[in-house]
């Protein structure tokens, strides 16, 4: 549960819910019988991915400064998860049109309460321990994002194996102090490389993305306008309608004609130098995109996950 809650007016939190988990979605179905995504799921202990998610973002900032993003079809596992647990906001995206819309979705929403916000951006699909590091390191990411001129702040761990379905940092040498914060420029960024690549960047010392970062509102909105002017102008409709009885037409509106684009392929390796990284020691962290990766990341902590193990195979029956 959260540790507390600083009293920074100008700090949100952005909890990412919007996936489908397809690529679990075998285990899930064996396991429970019927399809639920995976953040939705208590792979161990009596959380679920994204109440993990949101206890960690009320540990950061205040409740009404959350904002959860999710799908059009989760709302019932949402509002049972969210029971006794409050948030500012929950958006629901009338489709799924990949991490950028998921990123700037929320942020529009934010733009329009704080345009002076700096917004931590939290995945509700990957697992981390300890979390108290977790967040330290979020607090210092957005300490760090608020520096002027202002950077996209990266939470990077170090790799312990070649892994070619995550994003690599590739860092400066020299590490800098942003409000204090030692992080490193970033020089390049891998995106799902190949394997050359990827063991180039290992050998170098690269780092891998959790995709948690921070950045001050007004930059990161300036990054999606300078790459992804067609995204963002469908997004600048949509903030001129907040608070108006045209809201939510306006919202299933853009999303008709919305692009689908990827924050990591689209944004963040086109605009190295508008990143930083912050390295991440003494967690582990992992993308729960697969079943291996569960059962991998809780045996290095003692634990068993709450799926039988029959259930990793396939044609498996579950019992339990």
């Amino acid at each position: 549960m959260p540790l507390y809650a600083p009293p920074d007016e100008h700090l949100w939190a952005v909890v990412l819910a919007g996936g489908e988990g397809e690529r679990m979605k075998p285990l899930v179905e064996r396991w429970l019988g019927c399809h639920r995504p995976k953040q939705y799921c208590a792979f161990v202990g009596s959380r679920s991915m994204f109440q993990h998610t949101v206890d960690r973002a009320l540990a950061l900032t205040s409740p009404e400064r959350i904002v959860a993003v999710a799908g059009s079809t989760h709302r019932e596992h949402v509002d049972a998860q969210l029971r006794g647990r409050g948030l500012g906001r929950v958006i629901y995206q009338p489709a799924n049109r990949d991490t950028a819309a998921g990123i700037f979705l929320p942020a529009t929403y934010v733009a329009a309460r704080d345009p002076e916000a700096t917004i931590v951006v939290l995945p509700s699909d990957h697992f981390v321990c300890p979390e108290e590091r977790v967040i330290e390191a979020m607090r210092d990411a957005a300490r760090a994002a608020r520096a002027t001129p202002g950077h996209l702040v990266l939470l990077g761990v170090p790799p312990d194996r070649l892994e070619l379905e995550y994003g690599w940092v590739e860092r400066g040498r020299s590490p800098v102090l942003l409000n204090g914060v030692r992080v490193f420029p970033v020089r390049s960024f891998l995106e799902k490389p190949a394997k050359q690549k990827a063991q180039a960047a290992w050998r170098g010392g690269a780092l891998w993305n959790t995709l948690v970062f921070a950045a001050r509102l007004d930059r990161l909105w300036a990054l999606g306008h300078r790459c992804l002017p067609s995204l963002m102008s469908l997004f600048e409709r949509l903030r001129e309608a907040i608070g108006t009885v045209q809201e939510e037409q306006v919202l299933d509106m853009i999303y008709q004609t919305m692009p689908a684009r990827n924050i990591s392929f689209d944004v963040l390796q086109r605009a190295t130098e508008d990143l930083a990284v912050l390295e991440l020691n003494g967690v582990l962290w992992s993308d729960w995109g697969r079943p291996e990766r569960v059962t991998e990341a809780l045996r290095k902590i003692g634990r068993v996950p709450a799926f039988p193990e029959e259930c990793l195979s396939v044609g498996g029956v579950c019992h339990g």
